[in-house]
């Protein structure tokens, strides 16, 4: 019965946040709002729509393991998954704003997670600044994009259709955003009661519950928009769904959760010695794969589904507290580490001797 309320859930999930956009999207059109502005607020916030509605409930009805452990376990699997996925299947071209702007920001709220829950807790106060971040990098993502040019502009009009107007039309948006949002709640209540009680049956933590099933069932948005997105040749997009979600989830997610929550959100120990930083350390990772050449190759894709993979792999040995732990632990640290660090350096170091 667990495992139908998680896939039950998930699909409501993804049903609500398709309807609460298309809907979102359209009224937005009707009332002649800009369709760059749209793309860049409504469809930004729809494909991370079953992130929020998860954690605001965990954390509302005080499970906040699964709340932290949905945006830290989203965001990983968005970079080294997805991501690695994406360019497995079509190398990926990186805009250079990404490089100089959107990442840095990506990684500097990664780290606010970690400075924030050094003291065991992301509380209320903590969850202010944060959404307040979410406000301002919103309102400037909309003044650059307008710099942009009348090209952006076109490349979202494409995607939403001409919107008729009158009052019927109004009030079916206003329909479907009211479904939107009552799959979103719906489905984000049958997916936490399912994982907890998963959680209990295997025995392991609410927390790996999150960091796992959770965050996989709500990233499937991002891995639909983004693998589709590279197969249609907007390998920008692709690319820019990603940083845009992981600021999301830290920025919004993970704010409103804190806010909501009656004592705010509690941080694990486990989180903060290693998920965490393991979060930080893939969004650091982007920066010298996404400077050399400013594509993300197949190679470097297929490096990041191989590190997702042994982010799994420590989490199972973790959860069945095996003694092959430590060893594996120590040959990721010593050996695979560094190789790694080692060969994109040199690729950076490749990279900035072709220049002239």
């Amino acid at each position: 019965m667990a495992v139908v309320l998680i896939v039950v859930g998930l699909a409501l999930l993804i049903a609500g946040g398709e309807a609460l956009v298309r809907g979102a999207a359209r009224l937005a059109a009707a009332a002649r709002i800009s369709p760059l502005v749209i793309g860049l607020t409504v469809v930004a916030f729809g494909t991370s729509a079953p992130e929020l509605a998860v954690s605001v409930r965990s954390a509302f009805v005080g499970q906040s393991d699964i709340a932290l452990g949905n945006v830290v376990g989203s965001n990983i699997l968005n970079v080294l998954f997805i991501l690695g996925l994406s360019s497995l299947v079509v190398p990926l071209t990186v805009a250079a704003r990404l490089i100089w702007w959107d990442v840095p920001l990506m990684v500097v709220a990664s780290v606010l997670v970690l400075l924030l829950g050094l003291d065991g807790t992301i509380g209320r106060w903590d969850g202010v600044p944060l959404l307040a971040g979410l406000a301002a990098y919103t309102a400037w993502a909309v003044f650059q994009a307008r710099r942009e040019g009348p090209d952006i502009e076109d490349e979202y009009a494409r995607h939403i259709a001409a919107a008729p107007g009158g009052s019927k039309y109004v009030i079916l948006q206003l329909v479907w955003i009211a479904a939107g949002l009552g799959l979103l709640a719906l489905g984000s209540r049958w997916l936490v009661d399912g994982a907890v009680a998963v959680a209990r049956f295997l025995g392991v933590s609410e927390l790996i519950i999150g960091l796992t099933i959770v965050a996989a069932g709500t990233s499937l948005p991002e891995t639909v928009t983004s693998v589709i997105a590279g197969l249609r040749g907007q390998r920008d997009i692709a690319v820019g769904n990603i940083v845009g979600s992981n600021l999301f989830n830290i920025l919004g997610v993970l704010a409103l959760s804190a806010i909501i929550a009656p004592g705010g959100v509690p941080v694990a120990r486990e989180a903060l010695h290693f998920d965490i930083p393991v979060m930080i350390a893939s969004a650091v990772a982007c920066l010298p794969i996404f400077f050399t050449g400013h594509i993300i190759s197949r190679w470097e894709g297929a490096l990041f589904l191989g590190y997702y993979a042994a982010y799994l792999a420590h989490l199972i040995l973790a959860a069945t507290q095996t003694a092959a732990l430590r060893t594996f632990d120590q040959v990721m640290l010593f050996v695979v580490l560094p190789l790694s660090v080692v060969t994109l350096l040199v690729g950076v170091a490749r990279t900035i001797r072709r220049r002239p």
